[in-house]
């Protein structure tokens, strides 16, 4: 069973999403550093609130904290926009490596396969009868 869970942990997949998770939580911190120093400061100027987290407004006896909201799909958006730019230029690194062909190879045709066979076969015969004519003398 312990060889069985080290083959399961060793396996590229298991290591891949590993790695992909850290950074991850590495990537989503930088965001949130992002939306939290520079993006959020700009709404508040312009709203006049203390942070976009505190945007609300009364409904009767309820509040509705709709910065809290706002501050989710900014940090989706901004996620949203840096994988895709990373993924458009992963994939033209992608098409680039694809791009270049491989040489052709010929395979050799019927015919050639033929012309070398009566070379062999002229060869062949040449040679005996030139044995056979320094036999004869």
């Amino acid at each position: 069973m312990l060889n069985e869970f080290k083959a399961f942990i060793m396996r590229g997949n298991v290591v891949e999403l590993a790695v992909g998770i850290v950074i991850g939580a590495a990537f989503t911190a930088i965001v949130t550093a992002f939306v939290d120093n520079i993006i959020t400061p700009i709404i508040v100027a312009l709203s006049g609130n203390a942070t976009v987290k505190q945007l609300s407004f009364q409904v009767g006896e309820a509040t509705l904290t709709y910065g809290l909201f706002l501050q989710a799909v900014l940090d989706f958006l901004i996620i949203a926009v840096v994988l895709f730019i990373m993924i458009k230029i992963i994939n033209q690194l992608a098409r680039k490596e694809e791009a270049e062909p491989e040489p052709e190879v010929k395979a050799p045709t019927v015919e050639s396969y033929l012309a070398e066979i009566r070379d062999l076969l002229a060869e062949q015969s040449d040679a005996s009868t030139k044995g056979s004519e320094t036999d004869m003398r």
